[in-house]
């Protein structure tokens, strides 16, 4: 039985999404979507990822569940798929928490612990036991031997030991996760902490199986463009480094999937550049001794639930999704607004803001070209209606943020910049150590982002990281800096 990769993991959801994008435009949409596990895994069929053909078709109905946007908790066992499509078809709003867990994806993996293996040699040294300040290891039949509740999991012996005999095992989606929101139920499958989830989406990265996923809001975009209503899509720069275009193609492809228009999101980060070069001006000038940037959704979510010590030194800027909603809906008040987004937590922010009615991931973006056979690479320019500056479109890259608001920071105002580039376990201890000292040692400007490689590492990116960049660093030196685009 072959592991499932995250490139096949991406592959399968590629296909469920294009599957349901084909059953929805078509006669059909409720038995179209329910004979999905089916069409891919007709009997008789190779089995390529499970122990058998029911096992694999159960997976890709719960794909498909969350594929339709309804959680995988709350849908029972026996409801049918055509059921679950007609309920995402009347669905007025997108649920609440944009992550779900696939039980019959979740492979129950043993628990986190440190583990003695058979390379070890009983040794006279012992340093894993005179190491232990829990007292939790002893050596007896020539060999040592953990005492699981004892063990704290530090992992000090393990670093301690010269042939290297103990390890820690590990849970992917539980050692992914910096804030400790997932971990096993009572019957060993991962569960989510709502609670303490900060939609970083880190875990549905890790899990080597694709069983946490993203629920998709791409039916209830397509219902909207369905019935006519004029459907406004809002980019961001990150999505100028997926596909194999100019930017001016992609506008005019996403404008052939049915949309009324194209807005850049750059020209919302113009404002949020803006707006926090004159809050850090402030807040230097009020003695402060450094500020967070403000942009990123997952990193605002982990103050708001893990982190209220840092919430002083959060900018209140907001971020560039927001100002550029605000626009939309000021220039059309009646437009129904979807956000572009590489990552899980814009679904989370845009739960909280009346501007953003949907977000859909490049993932879903991309089903929706392939469904559409639409090839981007040959389609005409589209201009958009306002430029943006290269610093807003340079906000994907990491360290993008604060060179955009260090840019409009006048001489004579000491400007540090740090860099947190994608939130670890070790990167939430140091910004509760810079929050309860008041001070970071490295600089004043800290812009944080949720995922490696800023946005351009986001969950729900789907080219590599290399051709992403520099696609968009071509993308930005062809554009005008700040001060002459906003003369």
């Amino acid at each position: 039985m072959a592991m499932n990769t995250p490139k096949q993991t991406a592959h399968l959801k590629k296909e469920i999404l294009v599957r349901l994008i084909k059953a929805y435009l078509s006669d059909n949409f409720e038995e179209n979507t329910r004979l999905i596990p089916y069409d891919m895994r007709p009997k008789g069929s190779e089995v390529p990822y499970r122990c058998c053909i029911y096992k694999e078709r159960a997976v890709l109905r719960d794909r498909a569940i969350a594929g339709l946007g309804a959680s995988i908790e709350e849908t029972d066992d026996s409801t049918l798929l055509s059921e679950v499509a007609e309920n995402a078809e009347k669905r007025e709003k997108p649920e609440e928490h944009p992550l779900t867990v696939l039980t019959t994806a979740c492979k129950g993996c043993v628990p986190s612990r440190i583990h003695v293996t058979d390379l070890c040699q009983g040794c006279v040294a012992r340093p894993c036991e005179s190491t232990c300040k829990f007292g939790a290891i002893s050596v007896h039949d020539g060999k040592s031997h953990i005492d699981p509740e004892k063990c704290k999991n530090c992992g000090m012996c393990a670093q301690v030991c010269p042939y290297q005999a103990i390890q820690r095992i590990i849970v992917p989606c539980e050692n992914a996760c910096p804030v400790g929101a997932i971990a096993k139920d009572e019957d060993g499958h991962a569960r989510i902490d709502f609670d303490k989830c900060i939609s970083c989406g880190k875990c549905a990265s890790a899990c080597p199986f694709g069983a946490v996923h993203e629920k998709s809001q791409i039916i209830d975009v397509l219902k909207n463009i369905k019935s006519g209503k004029k459907v406004i899509a809002m980019i961001a720069p990150a999505m100028i480094g997926q596909l194999p275009c100019t930017a001016t193609q992609l506008k005019e492809a996403i404008m052939e999937l049915g949309f009324a228009d194209v807005y850049e999101v750059a020209q919302g980060a113009d404002i949020t550049s803006k707006n926090e070069s004159v809050e850090f001006i402030e807040r230097m000038e009020k003695g402060e001794k450094f500020m967070t940037t403000s942009c990123c959704a997952g990193y605002n979510e982990l103050v708001d639930k893990h982190l209220p010590e840092m919430k002083p030194f959060r900018s209140d800027t907001k971020t560039p999704m927001y100002y550029t909603a605000e626009i939309v809906k000021k220039e059309q008040p009646d437009a129904v607004t979807v956000f572009f987004s590489p990552c899980v937590a814009k679904k989370r922010e845009a739960l909280n803001n009346n501007n953003v009615d949907y977000v859909l991931n490049y993932e879903e973006i991309g089903a929706w070209m392939v469904a559409r056979n639409i090839q981007v690479s040959e389609c005409k320019d589209s201009e958009f209606k306002t430029q943006s500056s290269a610093e807003a479109r340079n906000y994907c890259v990491t360290g993008g943020v604060a060179k955009a608001v260090q840019a409009l920071i006048p001489e004579g105002v000491e400007v540090k910049p740090v860099v947190i580039d994608g939130l670890t376990k070790q990167s939430v201890r140091d910004l509760k150590k810079y929050a309860k000292n008041g001070v970071c040692d490295l600089g004043n400007l800290i812009e944080v982002m949720a995922c490696t490689g800023g946005c351009l590492g986001g969950n729900s990116t789907v080219n590599a990281y290399k051709p992403a960049l520099k696609q968009v660093t071509t993308y930005v030196n062809e554009s005008k800096p700040f001060s002459e685009v906003h003369k």
